[in-house]
């Protein structure tokens, strides 16, 4: 313990002289209480995550309790199997998020994306319909490429992490917060972050990487689970600084982002807070122990994720954010029929019968079968028209959330 001790003080000490002199020019980095953007101006974020698209989550698909993508795609190969259920994903990720959809977010005024992946997309495990170790990249590539045409930048974040961070639906986990406690886990995060960070080391359009979302849900042990937080991000940070001295490192706080108090000194000289805010007064004082902590270390904060509201609330919370230079990222982009986000896509024909199915009990084979809807040719339709509801042609814009977020709203032709 005293070795690994002293070998992080050490490495702390290596971290900042190598950062000192690495922000180049063209690269965002942090100076002082402001993130400052490749023109060397300080910059607010304003933007939207990417949710649903590389991280299916079910109540964006009105699903109740199969909420994460593993569960998800649980239900769809039982209604029309594994072939059909991989065809659908493939189809799905190639048009959930498309060059439009970049294209629109410019047109209103966002600057910056922040985009949730799920680390299976980087492994051999099979997720969404295929188990390529690269083909996280393919979707990466084609989403910077939109970007750099727009002049949107982008966040990276790992939504899930191997083991699980979070120890919810979150994280496409199994319901433990195992990546803390796992040597190999914490090895393939780290392992998974440098090939990421290695890839796109010269590319500008990325602000930077936020390491793990919303670390270690409130339901488990915080003596035991908060101190290891730091220790996790310093690893992940060290491998990245081998091969990318640029970029800027994103770290959450524990308890879904929403508590910084295990973070001590920073260890880079390039690194942002970043806190999530769900479902509280809309006031100052929710984010007044975040703004300590940027006075106490002169360091940027930003929230990550907000929103899910009304959009009297959004336009109070983002009104205060702006007013103590925090930048944002409202949360979601995209779902089905609702308003609480940027735009929305319509409920497709038939598909009642899937949310019918995903909330019946399906523990045993039996189960299964009897609850299996018998019009199963109808299922397969609702698959087919909800990959062609969710085109950007066919989404309708949400006016109050738009404009809420002092943002330009403009009609989806």
């Amino acid at each position: 313990m005293l070795f690994y001790t002293r070998s992080i003080l050490v490495f702390a000490i290596i971290l900042q002289s190598l950062t000192s002199t690495s922000q180049s020019k063209g690269f965002f980095h942090t100076k002082g209480k402001d993130i400052i953007a490749p023109d060397g101006k300080p910059f607010l974020i304003k933007g939207t995550n990417l949710g649903n698209w590389l991280v299916p989550e079910g109540y964006m698909f009105n699903l109740g309790d199969v909420s994460s993508p593993r569960l998800i795609n649980q239900v769809f190969a039982e209604l029309i199997g594994p072939a059909k259920a991989a065809h659908f994903w493939k189809e799905f990720l190639d048009n959930y998020i498309t060059e439009e959809d970049i294209h629109y977010l410019k047109s209103i005024g966002v600057n910056s994306i922040r985009l949730p992946f799920n680390y299976r997309l980087f492994s051999r495990e099979y997720y969404m319909g295929a188990s390529d170790s690269l083909r996280g990249f393919i979707y990466m590539d084609r989403l910077i490429t939109w970007c750099k045409k727009e002049n949107i930048y982008i966040l990276l974040d790992m939504h899930c992490a191997p083991g699980g961070q979070t120890g919810d639906n979150i994280d496409d986990g199994y319901g433990f917060p195992f990546l803390f406690d796992n040597e190999d886990d914490i090895n393939q995060t780290v392992t998974i972050w440098k090939n990421i960070a290695s890839r796109y080391k010269n590319e500008k359009i990325i602000m930077g990487y936020d390491l793990l979302n919303e670390p270690v849900a409130h339901y488990f042990d915080k003596e035991h689970f908060n101190p290891l937080l730091e220790p996790v991000y310093k690893r992940i940070t060290m491998a990245i600084r081998e091969v990318d001295k640029n970029h800027t490192v994103y770290l959450g706080g524990a308890q879904w982002d929403s508590n910084f108090q295990p973070f001590g000194a920073p260890f880079d000289n390039n690194i942002v807070y970043t806190f999530h805010k769900y479902w509280t007064p809309p006031t100052k004082e929710v984010i007044q122990d975040y703004i300590d902590l940027r006075e106490k270390f002169n360091v940027p904060i930003y929230v990550g994720e907000t929103g899910e509201n009304t959009d009297g609330w959004v336009d109070s919370f983002r009104v205060v954010c702006e007013q103590n230079n925090v930048g944002w990222h409202f949360w979601p982009y995209k779902k089905m029929e609702n308003t609480r986000g940027f735009v929305s896509f319509g409920q497709p024909a038939g598909y009642d019968s899937v949310i019918s199915y995903a909330g019946k009990i399906r523990t045993t084979f039996s189960d299964q079968r009897a609850a299996r809807p018998k019009a199963i040719n109808d299922i397969n339709k609702s698959f087919d028209l909800l990959l062609q509801n969710i085109r950007f042609k066919n989404c309708i814009a949400n006016e109050g959330y738009i404009k809420a977020l002092g943002l330009n709203f403009k009609k989806i032709k």
